[in-house]
């Protein structure tokens, strides 16, 4: 019997996924991970008032949740000066990357983008035939110069940018941003993932009236909502118009609205979270650097460092395994030679600081 064929830009695709979940790595050592914090999900979970919403919600699980999400919609609007026209919701920032791929990267088009940044930014470009153009990172940072040189040479006209950088932690400031959107040549549309702004210090605000610049954003992260999967894109209302002509209208539950809507008018707790983990973070800097390793300046809710070597890296990832904890590692060098640790609790990262220490001679 003969099995119908994919299409060829599909067919082409490598059988990969951008991520190894934890729940792989349970199944590959045959027990449950003691620490998890390998994927940047908060570790001080969701606020109780957007628990409470979303149990209230749960209720009518049996309707539809508002396929435009209006309410949530206006509420972002709000929040960053903007009209509902502007917003457009998905199921986190990996749906989205997919639909602006679908609508902007034809067959064949150049696309640039960092080695090595987040993944599945190169998987939404390979599932739709784009032809990816990547620069390197310098000093361990992503490369402005280097981005916009290389958009010029390909005439690319989509390019991605993540600010804070996942997986370097590292940022790039009001003016250093204002100045490479400032370059971009014309008809160039930048996607700038800013999944981690809120831990950053204050960024450049979302201007509706320019069509060059879509900015992401997302509730994984500070509002801790990672399981329940809701991201927003501002965008130029045209841009708006597009997506929704593509988009899975239904794709984001009416609990996860709930959630997403109790969570962002939160305030408070979002403000614990944010200064809880930059103190965490600043101690185990602290603590990995009297033990000989540097780690990079982070505004995230991550700390990346620095360990010497690729092979390193690896077998400390490896051991920690062995011993439960789930973390990751930038897999392209130059920063190959660095761990990657979920920074949130305290005592979660004091835990992981004293595993780490103790197994250090064995590898």
């Amino acid at each position: 019997m003969t099995s119908p064929e994919p299409t060829p830009i599909v067919a082409l695709i490598p059988p990969t996924t951008p991520f190894v979940g934890p729940e792989a790595i349970e199944r590959q050592i045959g027990r449950k991970l003691n620490l998890r914090l390998g994927a940047n999900e908060s570790l001080f979970g969701a606020s109780p008032k957007a628990i409470a919403a979303m149990k209230k919600k749960v209720e009518w699980g049996h309707f539809y949740g508002d396929p435009e999400a209006f309410d949530l919609r206006m509420a972002i609007a709000e929040e960053h000066e903007a009209g509902i026209q502007n917003v457009v919701l998905a199921s986190g920032i990996d749906e989205l990357l997919m639909l602006f791929a679908r609508c902007f990267i034809a067959p064949g088009e150049p696309v640039v983008t960092t080695l090595g940044s987040y993944p599945t930014f190169e998987y939404a470009v390979n599932s739709v035939g784009g032809r990816l153009e990547r620069v390197t990172y310098r000093d361990n940072r992503v490369d402005l110069e280097a981005l916009l040189a290389k958009t010029k040479e390909t005439r690319a006209k989509v390019l991605y940018l993540a600010n804070p950088d996942n997986p370097s932690s590292t940022w790039q400031g009001v003016e250093a941003i204002r100045n490479f959107i400032d370059q971009i040549p014309a008809g160039v549309l930048l996607l700038l993932d800013e999944a981690y702004y809120d831990f950053a210090p204050n960024g450049d605000p979302f201007d509706p009236t320019n069509p060059q610049v879509v900015r992401f954003r997302t509730f994984s992260k500070a509002h801790g909502m990672a399981g329940m999967r809701v991201g927003y894109a501002l965008a130029h209302s045209d841009h708006v118009v597009t997506l929704n002509k593509v988009r899975m209208h239904f794709g984001v539950s009416g609990v996860a609205q709930a959630g997403a809507l109790a969570a962002l008018q939160d305030t408070e707790f979002v403000k614990s979270v944010i200064a809880q983990t930059r103190a965490t973070r600043s101690w185990l800097s602290g603590k990995m650097a009297e033990s000989g390793f540097d780690s990079l300046d982070s505004e995230t809710n991550f700390l990346v460092t620095d360990l010497g070597s690729e092979p390193r890296a690896t077998g400390v990832l490896m051991k920690l395994r062995e011993h439960g904890v789930f973390i990751r590692k930038p897999m392209v060098a130059p920063l190959d030679r660095f761990i990657r640790v979920t920074i949130g609790r305290r005592e979660d990262t004091e835990r992981f600081f004293e595993i780490f220490q103790g197994l250090l001679q064995t590898v």
